[in-house]
């Protein structure tokens, strides 16, 4: 804990009730936050309060604070751009800082007979021609992409007139995404003429594009060149059908900018969906370490995103609520020089397009760890219904299993980013009691595990605590286990996964009530997944203990055999059968064993009928 704590909180409480910005430094006078508020009083000495409530990004930032200055504004939208305008300056390492790393692109068409059109990052002095630059890469590949189908242009490596004939067409000719030059049988001048419409569609635009080649096709069809109005016929038709699938969804918007954000409360991620005329046009994403609150994340994330961009659209979607949305609404509507708007839409059209950003936003984080995007939706999906505060990303989940009170043991199960770490797997042999009882074999299960835990903590196996704890069973082994983290000290949320009558899963439950997840289908898989993983897991241990203890039984009937030696035995030899085939020496050779004990084994399995 900061040990000037106390002393920041008595000067905080002496700021004025007025809005200005706030400059926090280190103990090296180097400025690591700033802020805006509307009351400088009530916003500063809140960062010097109790720290439960804080964010871990605030907390830390806390613990490095060694003196702050302030400075007074006319009104909270003066300190916005003041606020703004220091963070450009000083780059403090606790405000979300975005990288502008976007670069121009070209669309390069070469210098040869048969012209090639690709995209590029930079010019080079290589006599071939260039469009652009352009702002967004995203943008310049889709066009290319859908010009280069449109039009029916090769997109190998093959090199004309020099291959051709040579191989056999590919896929793109026989989907008729190609004219197949390679084949030989398409003249130059044909396909220089598709060169030229496909530079005029990139130029121009679609709608330009369609208009061109209107004209064409109704010149070709006066002139009675009938073949040549078709073939024009069907390059309109694939510019309509192109139009018709880059409209994401049919909005009446022409322009606008649609945000969204997903964190697993370490990392987060901003989308942006960019859109002009109705169709994608370009997408951008970042990602945040300890983004820390939404709201207030959000906020820093449009004034950083907005300050370096040139282009504010009319419109500003968001997938939540941001804080100072009407103060930021008059910041982004001077930098455009008319109105702005900022919406969080709640149903219909719009709610459907953030939504599809938020879960972008999940795919992209989802890709840091190896998982994807379904797999970590269907995680904040299982938080949100259960309330609990981070995303599951490690759950543990046990089952206990017996043969009629014999053979009592339990499985742990791991699930990491909504896949199972078989790695991470545990088998228990209940110790402290026989008999069944299914509600203290969990607490024993449960105590063992986390003293582990307490002796460990190196961050893997029982060194890891989990995000989650999911029971086989209802709110009596619930019940059971959560003294048991109480006395010990482990906050974990407990949650028991109920099944039905024909044993399939139903619900979870706390210690209190049950929570219906049958209405949320990819929870109900991944639960019902987990359960039946852990099950399967704790019975095959408890049969595979059963079938052993029934070849140590059939052992221990000979004369100087117990259950050690009978355990010896079967180590060594594998299987029963072995034994039987063993010889004698091998038998006085295998552990625990002397030359009596090893007589009576042969003399047993080779005794005269």
């Amino acid at each position: 804990m900061n040990p000037k704590m106390s002393e920041l909180r008595k000067k905080a409480m002496g700021l004025p009730l007025q809005p200005g910005v706030y400059i926090m430094k280190n103990e090296k006078q180097e400025i690591i936050y700033i802020g805006k508020a509307k009351a400088l009083k009530n916003r500063v000495s809140q960062y010097f309060g109790s720290q439960n409530n804080h964010p871990e990004k605030v907390r830390r930032m806390v613990d490095n604070v060694f003196d702050f200055n302030y400075i007074i504004t006319d009104s909270e939208f003066e300190a916005l751009i003041l606020e703004c305008s220091l963070i450009k300056q000083n780059k403090p390492r606790y405000n979300i800082l975005l990288k502008d790393d976007k670069g121009y692109s070209y669309i390069k068409v070469t210098n040869e007979k048969w012209r090639r059109l690709s995209c590029v990052f930079q010019k080079e002095d290589d006599g071939s021609a260039y469009l652009g630059p352009y702002n967004s890469n995203f943008y310049v590949k889709n066009a290319l992409d859908e010009a280069v189908k449109i039009f029916k242009l090769p997109t190998c490596s093959r090199k004309f007139p020099d291959d051709f004939g040579k191989k056999r067409p590919c896929l793109n000719f026989h989907i008729k995404q190609c004219s197949g030059v390679c084949t030989g049988k398409v003249s130059l001048e044909d396909y220089n003429e598709s060169v030229d419409e496909a530079l005029e569609f990139l130029k121009g635009g679609s709608n330009t594009s369609l208009k061109l080649l209107t004209e064409k096709m109704n010149n070709a069809a006066e002139n009675l060149d009938f073949e040549l109005a078709a073939k024009i016929r069907d390059r309109i038709k694939a510019v309509k059908n192109m139009n018709n699938r880059q409209k994401v969804v049919s909005m009446n918007v022409k322009e606008q900018d649609v945000i969204g954000f997903w964190s697993d409360g370490k990392k987060g991620c901003f989308e942006v969906f960019r859109f002009s005329d109705g169709r994608l046009v370009d997408r951008e994403d970042f990602i945040i370490e300890d983004a820390g609150e939404e709201k207030n994340a959000r906020t820093e994330f449009i004034t950083s995103y907005y300050g370096m961009r040139d282009f504010v659209p009319k419109n500003v979607t968001l997938d939540g609520e941001a804080e100072d949305i009407e103060i930021l609404e008059k910041w982004l509507s001077e930098k455009r020089g008319n109105r702005v708007y900022i919406t969080v839409p709640q149903r219909g059209e719009q709610a459907k397009l953030a939504d599809m950003c938020r879960q972008n936003a999940a795919e992209r984080i989802a890709q840091t760890k190896g998982a994807t995007g379904r797999e970590y939706s269907v995680l904040e999906e299982l938080r949100q219904i259960l309330g609990i505060e981070k995303i599951p990303q490690y759950i543990e989940s046990y089952d206990i299993s017996n043969f009629g009170g014999s053979e009592n043991v339990a499985g742990m199960v791991v699930f990491e980013n909504g896949k199972p770490l078989k790695s991470a797997y545990r088998k228990f042999t209940i110790k402290t009691f026989e008999g069944q009882d299914d509600y203290a074999s969990m607490s024993e299960v449960l105590e063992r595990r986390f003293k582990e835990y307490l002796s460990d903590k190196s961050g893997k196996g029982f060194g890891r605590l989990p995000d989650l704890i999911l029971l086989d069973g209802g709110k009596g082994q619930v019940s059971a286990v959560l003294p048991v983290l109480k006395k010990l000290g482990i906050n974990v949320p407990v949650f028991g996964m109920v099944k039905d009558s024909k044993h399939r899963t139903r619900a979870i439950t706390t210690n209190g009530e049950e929570i219906s997840i049958g209405n949320n289908r990819r929870v109900f898989s991944f639960v019902s997944s987990v359960q039946d993983e852990v099950h399967r897991f704790a019975i095959s241990f408890m049969h595979g203990k059963r079938q052993s203890r029934t070849f140590y039984s059939s052992l221990t009937e000979i004369e100087g055999i117990g259950e050690t030696r009978a355990k010896a035995l079967l180590k060594h030899f594998r299987t029963v059968s072995n034994i039987s085939k063993a010889d004698l020496e091998e038998l006085e050779n295998a552990p625990k064993m002397n030359k009596n004990t090893a007589l009576s084994v042969y003399n047993y399995f080779h005794k005269k009928d």
